[in-house]
């Protein structure tokens, strides 16, 4: 066999490897469904933190993929327009807070301004829930869609559960004036952090709202 045989022999040999020597080919069609909801999950969590930090109007669809680390096709693919991913992004942490307690729809109106103002700075204080409350809050200012998710999950899991208690004719303002009281509070402490409401105690924060509240529900 010449040099010329051997080498044609090595050259050939290089280029027919087993499969295990070469390189696995990449998987067309869907990802699997855990990576799937592990992106869905890290597009949401990126989501909550733009609106958080940013207000609706100026997070984009873009700086949300960015900030997920995926293309921004793949958050159109996952949730649609930006006024869905925002719905999604708020909805499935704030919806399921504001699922008002038992204490705030049954047993006895005296006592319940307490109830609401402990259930509403309970949801503030908590850092897990604080993110998406930020982002709804600072977005419905300047933005209706924003607004509109902010009234529904606001009036139908707390205004009217707390309205549907109160046996007087303007039961539902009584309601929203109550609301109202504390959410001005929140945006003060929260949002806008004005001092020294926005480093007082909390308790101390409860135990003055709490007369002003019951008040607007109760009072002739």
């Amino acid at each position: 066999m010449t040099d010329a045989d051997a080498g044609a022999g090595a050259g050939a040999g290089a280029g027919s490897g087993t499969g295990a020597d070469r390189p696995a080919a990449r998987r067309r069609g869907r990802p699997p469904r855990a990576e799937s909801a592990e992106t869905r999950d890290r597009i949401l969590a990126a989501a909550r933190e733009q609106f958080s930090e940013r207000g609706y109007d100026k997070t984009s669809v873009r700086g949300i993929a960015k900030a997920a680390g995926v293309d921004s096709a793949l958050v159109h693919h996952y949730f649609g327009t930006k006024d869905l991913i925002f719905e999604a992004a708020v909805e499935g942490v704030v919806g399921t807070v504001l699922d008002t307690p038992g204490a705030l729809a049954e047993g006895p109106l005296e006592g319940v301004g307490e109830q609401m103002a402990r259930f509403f700075f309970g949801v503030w204080e908590n850092p897990a829930t604080r993110a998406p409350l930020l982002a709804i809050v600072r977005s419905a200012v300047n933005n209706d869609a924003a607004a509109a998710v902010f009234r529904r999950l606001v009036a139908a899991q707390v205004l009217r559960r707390i309205a549907a208690r109160v046996d007087l004719p303007d039961a539902e303002l009584r309601a929203e004036l109550a609301a109202a009281q504390l959410i001005g509070c929140v945006m003060l402490r929260y949002v806008i952090k004005v001092e020294p409401l926005a480093s007082a105690n909390v308790e101390s924060i409860i135990e003055r709202l709490a007369p002003v509240v019951q008040g607007h529900l109760t009072n002739p």
